[in-house]
Formats: C-alpha cells, sequence, structure tokens
C-alpha cells in the first residue's frame, strides 16, 4: 500500500495492523515530508530520524511474529520541545535551556503514545517558555503558517500546529496554559484537544504556570483526536494534578447520537472583539447544531484579566533565577512580562485565586442547565508574521495581547475544550466546543457529529 501525505492516524494504524501498510513506510512517508516542506515551515527543532526508524522496525517484527500491535501501531506524531524526549536537551523554545543535559526519560504522555505503537518522530518549534501566542520564536524563527506561510501559526504550540496543519505528522503534542493548543488549532486550521486540568500528565515536561498548564494533542480528525487522549489517560503518581482520575475512553463513544444535547452560545464577552470570520464560524457551528440560546458568562473579562496575574506571577515565580543572572538572553518580550509578574503585588494574586475560585462556581451553576458552550478560538484569521496591531470597529489593538482574548477565561478554570476548524476562504478558524470538567466526551462528540456534516474540517495545507 502506497501511502498517502495526509493519511490520518486512524488509516494508517488500521493499514499497519492489517498488514497492508509497514510501519517504516509510513515513518519513512512523514520523515520525507518533513524533510521537503519543513525548510519553509520551520515547525521542527529536532527530527529523531534513527529513533523513529528503529521503533517502526520493531513494530513491523512485531506484526511479522503475529504479535498483538497498540491502537496507533506505526503512527507517526511529533512533540512541542518543552516535552521531555531522552537524548535530547528540553530546549523548551528557549536560549538558556540549551546549556541544560539531554532528558534521561521521554515525557509521560510520550510513553504512553509509544507504548500504544506510536512512532516519534521529533521536538517541535514554540514561543519561549511557552510565554507567546503568536509562534514567532527569536531564538528559532517562527513557525510559518500552512496556509500561508507569511502568516503566524499562533502559539505557544506554533510548530504543532504547522506540522499538522501541514500534514507533516497526523498528530502532535502540544501544551495550552492561556490557548497555546486551541490558537494554533485555530490558524492552521486543525483540532485541537485542551483537556480537563489534571486529565493528562504532565510529568517530564517543562512547566509554565503550573496551576494553568494542560498538554493535550493535536490532530487532522477528531478520530485522531480521541484515540491519541484516550491512550495518553490516566493517573499518574509523577504529577501531583493527574493522581485521582481513571481513564474514560471517548473514541467508542463518538458516534453516539447529540440529539438530546443541551447547546448554547456563550454571549457577552465571547461575542466582543471578533472580526466578522469569527462571527461567521461561531455563526455555521450553531446553525448546524441547532443552537439559538445565548449564555452570559459572567465576569468573562474579569477572569482574563485574573488569568493574566497569576500566569505572569507564577511564570515570574519559575524564572526568577534565570532573570537574575541571564536576562540578556531571554525574548525581550517574555523577559519584560515576567519581570512585570515578579512586581505584583500579593494582595491582588490572592484576589485573583478568590476569584478564581467564583468564577469556577459560577459556571459550574451555567453547566447544570447547558451541556455544551460555543465560542470563538480567535478573534481572527491567523494575522501576517510580525505583525503588531490591527483595527477592529475603529480601535487598534495589540495582537499578541489580543490573540487569546476567548481562550483565557476557559483555561482559567480547566475546562476541556476541542477547537474545531471552520474552513472558511482564504483562511481556516477555530470555534471552542466547551464542556463542563471531566466530560471530554460531550465536546468531542459534538465534534465529531460537526466533522460528519461536513461543517468543520482540515482543510489541505494551501500554501504549501
Amino acid at each position: 500500500m502506497i501511502t498517502k501525505p495526509e493519511m490520518t492516524a486512524t488509516e494508517i494504524a488500521s493499514a499497519v495492523a492489517g498488514g497492508r501498510m509497514s510501519a517504516l513506510a509510513a515513518t519513512e512517508t512523514a520523515l520525507a515530508r518533513i524533510k521537503q516542506h519543513d525548510t519553509i515551515l520551520n515547525s521542527f527543532t529536532d527530527v529523531t530520524a534513527d529513533r523513529a526508524r528503529a521503533k517502526a522496525r520493531a513494530i513491523d517484527a512485531e506484526i511479522a511474529a503475529g504479535k498483538k500491535v497498540g491502537p496507533l501501531a506505526g503512527v507517526p506524531f511529533a512533540v512541542k520541545n518543552l516535552f521531555d524526549v531522552a537524548n535530547l536537551v528540553t530546549r523548551a523554545g528557549s536560549k538558556i535551556n540549551r546549556d541544560l543535559s539531554p532528558a534521561r526519560r521521554d515525557a509521560a504522555l510520550i510513553e504512553r503514545m509509544e507504548a500504544a505503537g506510536a512512532v516519534l518522530v521529533g521536538a517541535l518549534n514554540m514561543g519561549e517558555y511557552a510565554y507567546d501566542f503568536t509562534g514567532e520564536n527569536v531564538h528559532d524563527g517562527p513557525s510559518r503558517n500552512p496556509h500561508d506561510t507569511t502568516r503566524m501559526t499562533g502559539g505557544s504550540s506554533g510548530g504543532s500546529g504547522s506540522a499538522v496543519g501541514a500534514a507533516l505528522v497526523p498528530i502532535a503534542l502540544g501544551s495550552d496554559t492561556n490557548g497555546s493548543i486551541r490558537v494554533p488549532s485555530s490558524f492552521c486550521g486543525i483540532f485541537g484537544l485542551k483537556p480537563t486540568y489534571g486529565r493528562l500528565s504532565r510529568a517530564r515536561s517543562f512547566p509554565f504556570v503550573a496551576s494553568l498548564d494542560h498538554l493535550g494533542p493535536l490532530a487532522r480528525s477528531v478520530a485522531d483526536l480521541a484515540l491519541a487522549y484516550d491512550v495518553m489517560q490516566g493517573p499518574d503518581a509523577d504529577d501531583g494534578a493527574c493522581t485521582t482520575r481513571g481513564v474514560e475512553q471517548v473514541a467508542p463513544l463518538l458516534g453516539q447520537s447529540i440529539s438530546g444535547l443541551r447547546i448554547a452560545i456563550a454571549g457577552g464577552h465571547f461575542q466582543k472583539n471578533v472580526f466578522p470570520e469569527a462571527v461567521e464560524a461561531v455563526s455555521r457551528v450553531a446553525k448546524a447544531l441547532g443552537a439559538t440560546e445565548i449564555v452570559d458568562i459572567p465576569e468573562a473579562s474579569r477572569a482574563r484579566a485574573a488569568a493574566y496575574v497569576i500566569t505572569t506571577t507564577e511564570g515570574a515565580s519559575l524564572h526568577l533565577d534565570r532573570l537574575r543572572k541571564r536576562p540578556n538572553d531571554f525574548d525581550p518580550a517574555v523577559r519584560d512580562r515576567l519581570i512585570a509578574g515578579a512586581m505584583v503585588p500579593a494582595p491582588l494574586v490572592d484576589r485573583a485565586q478568590k476569584f478564581r475560585r467564583w468564577y469556577r462556581g459560577q459556571l459550574a451553576e451555567i453547566f447544570k442547565s447547558v451541556d455544551v458552550l460555543l465560542a470563538p478560538a480567535t478573534p481572527c484569521t491567523a494575522p501576517k508574521l510580525g505583525q503588531i496591531n490591527f483595527t477592529l470597529d475603529g480601535v487598534e489593538l495589540p495582537v499578541r495581547a489580543s490573540i487569546g482574548i476567548h481562550t483565557q477565561p476557559i483555561s482559567f478554570i480547566g475546562l476541556p475544550v476541542v477547537a474545531v476548524p471552520v474552513p472558511l476562504e482564504p483562511l481556516p478558524i477555530g470555534v471552542q466546543i466547551i464542556a463542563a470538567p471531566w466530560r471530554e466526551d460531550l465536546a468531542l462528540r459534538v465534534a465529531y457529529a460537526l466533522e460528519k456534516m461536513g461543517v468543520v474540517s482540515a482543510p489541505s495545507p494551501r500554501g504549501l
């Protein structure tokens, strides 16, 4: 069987397990596409070709011996370079981390993906220390949008978005603190899952904001997203936030009817500061789902402000020693925000944390009468690389600070979200499908139904 560049992970795993394609052939296809296109896209910082070929050959040998292989057998994947990869330095997008020793062991989620048969082909470009919404790294250069290489991928999982959007790999792993999976998914026209806080282990990944950090998959189909999510689930004593929840398989539930689910549109804050393309995307999704009710999320703008306070102060605390010793080795934009965070008065941080508890309670009340909420993933399609401001309704807004306006109030309290791509012309844009804590199944089922209706899909890369 000849591999196609845009084969899904589900298709690859089925073909490999069924003997219609070798794991090595799937791996070589991915490595060839990376070699062909990544000089332009700049999505990879490291390609682990020898490791990938060895893993693929081992899978093929198991199949030849009649052994059962995992549900991701032969599927190439890559990870944001804040995941520990054995024998690679964990850069976390920084210059400073390059002086660290190579990791001795893979991150927990890499181990779980490979235990399911997936093949790691490399590590991906990202914003410095994950404090970024643009995908423009000053040390490694910007990752580029596969639909228009003059545009941003979004960040901080920019390389993850670019690699999947360009079909270099069918699945990538990223992190999301304030929107760093959902923003690249929106700009690059792919599906992304930010799970409930504490659902997936963060063990052996470089942190940013411990109380806000999530890890999750990006993919070109909902089935692939669910498949990767399912194999990565499970408690982990090495991550204190991921110790209580068991495994709740979602992939077998995707085809269940969503009739009867109560789906509403997030109003108020989520309908402000949006360009026409974001309004159109939410409208298309809502219409397909028959959603007409608009639910106001109380104090969502304040939630975004509180998220900023917690992000910058926790981030500053993590990096204080680096800020003291090597301030000139930071991206100046990242350094200055961290320094500002170090100076935020403690009473303000305390107020932000108290507000977070109140806000979580408000959303819990809303989810007693609503199963799923719809909201824009980004206020616009991908801006131009280097773009500083954009103008909306006659008002000039800063690009970097405005990209996450609709993602921050959600990750602030750890809600599960699936970002789905609406293939508008000339560029795609994402919509958030938001559910109550631990109900990834609902968000994924709605996303799957939309994909089957043809309302959302990952378009072929247009800029390659």
